[in-house]
């Protein structure tokens, strides 16, 4: 059977805050926004799976989130190149004030040949990262 991954749902704790983050993310990444309402914000980019946010109920938020706990760690966009990640940083994170994760952008050889990439937490501290990896298997 050939399947690939249609969409990703994250529970945001605060949607008046995470909406704007993802739409203006999400939008520079060139994604479309497909709704958008109070309750729910999602967004599709062909070939890419669809990104879903919704408000977590009230009776399963808890004191934040964490990567290292089970469950997901983080997500990862792809560029074409390394310019573009450095764009991102110039003309996304700096003007808003987001602060990069691991002196970031940079090399990290030890994942693959050429891979560059920023890393950097959306409002509940899940972990984004825009990357390029000169490789075949991506676009």
């Amino acid at each position: 059977m050939q399947a690939s991954l249609d969409h990703i749902s994250i529970n945001v704790s605060s949607p008046e805050i995470s909406f704007s983050f993802y739409r203006d993310l999400l939008c520079y990444l060139e994604y479309e926004i497909i709704k958008d309402e109070k309750d729910c914000l999602a967004a599709r980019k062909k070939g890419t799976s669809d990104l879903w946010f919704k408000p977590t109920e009230g009776k399963h938020i808890f004191d934040g989130f964490h990567r290292k706990q089970t469950g997901m760690n983080h997500l990862a966009f792809h560029v074409s190149s390394k310019k573009e990640v450095d764009k991102f940083c110039d003309e996304f994170l700096e003007p808003r004030g987001i602060k990069t994760l691991y002196q970031t952008p940079k090399a990290f050889p030890e994942y693959e040949t050429d891979y560059y990439a920023v890393y950097f937490e959306d409002p509940d501290r899940i972990k984004i990262e825009i990357c390029f990896i000169n490789s075949d298997r991506i676009m």
